[in-house]
């Protein structure tokens, strides 16, 4: 098993790192060896899918798996080879597991019966029911962890366009750092258990905060 600063992997395919980058920086398609220019392009990558999609998703699309690497794919396909496509290894953060790599397709598929079925298109009209909605959706997507890497950013791509459909504005998560990072990654441990609380406060507080936003 090879360690990262992030991720502790166990693979050989997508465990390749771009020589001389120090293990910090994924082979990637550009030669891009240090992590601060790569954290750079990959923000820049996000940005620019984030407005595509806001016009390829409308307001009465259901979600599926396939739109789910098409997501993955259309942010980083320029980046990574592997864009769009299930990740081959396994991924844990410290002592938590994600889903083992062979069960992601079976995973998948419930998602998509379930979660993705049921709360997409997320056209709720009560606040409560478009928070739980997104919660949990964004829980179970990212203890998938169906990508080697790129998830957790995926996962907010996919609650900002539910919002939308919900007739939001896009959901701001600047204030997800320190404190609240790790009450975030609390949040999605707790959804092991189906237990959607900790992240239906976290979103309930990051909609709260879009909304102030916007109306300044």
């Amino acid at each position: 098993m090879r360690k990262t600063g992030k991720y502790e992997i166990t693979g050989l395919i997508e465990a390749q790192f771009e020589p001389r980058s120090h293990g910090r920086v994924l082979r990637n398609l550009l030669g891009i060896k240090r992590k601060r220019e790569m954290d750079l392009v990959e923000a820049q990558e996000h940005l620019r899918v984030l407005e595509d999609l806001s016009r390829i998703y409308d307001s009465a699309h259901r979600f599926t798996g396939k739109d789910i690497c098409r997501i993955h794919k259309l942010w980083l396909e320029s980046i990574y080879v592997w864009a769009g496509q299930y990740r081959q290894v396994n991924l844990s953060k410290g002592d938590f597991p994600f889903a083992a790599a062979k069960q992601i397709p079976i995973l998948m598929a419930k998602f998509e019966k379930g979660p993705l079925r049921e709360f997409t298109p997320c056209r709720y009209q009560s606040t409560d029911e478009i928070v739980k909605a997104i919660a949990v959706v964004h829980a179970e997507l990212v203890l998938i962890h169906p990508f080697r890497e790129g998830n957790g950013r995926l996962a907010r791509m996919l609650s900002i366009l539910m919002g939308l459909q919900a007739g939001l504005p896009s959901l701001d998560f600047g204030n997800i750092k320190g404190k609240k990072k790790r009450e975030y990654f609390s949040a999605v441990q707790a959804g092991l258990d189906r237990n959607y609380e900790p992240m239906i406060k976290m979103f309930s507080d990051v909609i709260d905060r879009t909304i102030r936003i916007h109306e300044q």
